[in-house]
């Protein structure tokens, strides 16, 4: 059995992590860690495990008692631990944060669908952004192919959990509720990852992305289109993507319109591409909790040990 430890146990994340590792038939859990739930069940914080165990929070933890480490912590505060910590000789870890992103320090870039097999040989992974993600996903044919071009348009609209645990003002129910707003224009962070990949796959003749990210009146999901300058037919344009996407486990060519329901709960990504004149239309639908973030990083886990890649992950959507 694989022994994994988390870190950072009582958000969202965490709690979706835990979940799916709790019902892998590979893993075990060696500790989770809190600091303001340290001593409390996890069914406590996390109370949709009820029933499943009785393993409490740590305020400390064993490095050496763990095979593989999930980082949960708030975004800059990987670097902070590995600041105070040792890690020991054969410790694989997912880090769910933005910090190591950028695969400085040795980390590996964790988006199966773009480097599986760097992961397959990496101790260190850096989970993707989940804006990063489901866009990445909508484009990465396109830019293997050499086929961005000029600027690309994109909105994608995401559920309140991608906002975390903790409350806030626009995250409050009575705001949110019947609501839709814009935030972070043409600034969010996750541009940062996305161009980066994008250009490692295409570095010239196209212009910038002008993403637009809004928040949307639902808990979970993230639905993303892209618009942009196509020189490939209807028919060649399918075909890109789904020869593409042939062997990947969880991102599949959609040949009709995709919505939430079909991915929500689930690991997978579904992206359509169809065209409408010179442009092409590429709209893609993932779980911001699963695909975007924790199942993602027990896919990178399950490829980092050799597993099957969807071990753990065979998981139903809430299509009704």
């Amino acid at each position: 059995m694989i022994r994994a430890g988390i870190i950072g146990g009582a958000g969202y994340t965490a709690g979706e992590l835990i979940r799916i590792l709790l019902n892998h038939s590979e893993v075990e859990l060696s500790f989770v860690q809190s600091g303001s739930s340290a001593g409390k069940h996890l069914w406590e914080v996390h109370e949709g495990i009820f029933g499943e165990t009785d393993l409490t929070f740590s305020e400390g933890y064993d490095l050496d008692s763990a095979d593989v480490l999930f980082l949960c912590s708030a975004h800059g505060r990987s670097r902070e631990f590995w600041q105070e910590n040792v890690r020991p000789e054969g410790l694989r870890v997912v880090d769910l944060a933005q910090d190591y992103r950028d695969q400085s320090d040795g980390y590996v870039y964790g988006l199966p669908e773009l480097q599986r097999t760097r992961i397959a040989s990496a101790m260190k992974v850096a989970n993707p952004g989940c804006f990063a993600t489901a866009i990445q996903l909508s484009l990465l044919p396109l830019a293997a192919a050499s086929l961005l071009e000029g600027d690309i348009a994109v909105n994608a609209v995401t559920g309140s959990t991608g906002a975390g645990v903790k409350p806030s003002a626009t995250t409050h129910f009575s705001w949110r509720n019947n609501n839709i707003s814009a935030y972070k224009v043409f600034t969010h962070q996750h541009l940062l990852e996305i161009d980066r990949n994008l250009r490692g796959l295409q570095p010239e003749n196209w212009g910038s992305i002008g993403f637009v990210p809004l928040r949307g009146d639902f808990a979970r999901g993230i639905f993303a289109t892209a618009v942009l300058s196509c020189p490939l037919g209807e028919e060649e344009l399918t075909s890109l993507y789904r020869d593409f996407y042939a062997d990947a486990s969880f991102t599949f060519h959609c040949p009709f319109p995709v919505d939430l329901k079909q991915v929500v709960n689930t690991n997978k990504c579904l992206v359509h591409a169809e065209k409408h004149g010179s442009k092409a239309v590429i709209t893609a639908a993932i779980d911001n909790l699963l695909k975007g973030a924790s199942g993602q990083a027990v896919q990178n886990m399950n490829i980092m040990f050799g597993l099957d890649e969807k071990a753990g992950l065979r998981l139903k959507s809430s299509a009704f």
